[in-house]
């Protein structure tokens, strides 16, 4: 049997790190997937997992994109060379993106939040979303509908179970 190359939109990803709290304190508008440049103990503590994303944003510094905030546990294999856990890390975009999301961010309320960290073909990825803050009266909305959804799923599945 002959296997076919999987393309660029096929390739395998690997989530490492997933920040549910951003779906639930953000409104996302529109996301994009940017590389980090990494030190070699950041991307062995990566691979292990180590890494919180949950209280992270990007800011746009000097024509550049960083990645504030982040936690990358230090390796435990390392040696005196480890990395500082806090660091910022610089995002890799191209310079028309970088524009065009300086652009977006300049709107009131508007803030870059990471959504998830993962391995595409080898390579460690962040998917970031343009974020604007809910209210609380829209979390709990967003928390009655849930609830609502899930109950009618129940309902569902006690009435066709008996059936």
């Amino acid at each position: 049997m002959k296997t076919r190359k999987q393309s660029t939109k096929e390739a395998k990803t690997r989530p490492v790190s997933v920040n549910r709290k951003a779906y639930h304190d953000y409104t996302i508008l529109d996301t994009v997937e940017a590389g980090l440049a990494l030190t070699g103990t950041e991307i062995k503590s990566i691979r292990e997992g180590k890494v919180n994303i949950r209280d992270a944003f990007a800011r746009a510094e000097n024509g550049e994109m960083w990645l504030m905030g982040a936690h990358i546990a230090p390796y435990a294999s390392g040696s005196r060379y480890n990395h500082d856990p806090m660091r910022s890390r610089k995002l890799l975009l191209h310079r028309m993106q970088i524009f065009e999301l300086t652009r977006k961010l300049r709107e009131k309320g508007l803030t870059l939040v990471p959504l998830s960290l993962y391995f595409k073909r080898g390579l460690a990825k962040i998917e970031l979303g343009i974020a604007k803050g809910k209210k609380l009266y829209d979390k709990r909305d967003a928390i009655a509908k849930r609830d609502a959804d899930r109950e009618m799923e129940r309902s569902r599945g006690v009435t066709s179970g008996k059936r």
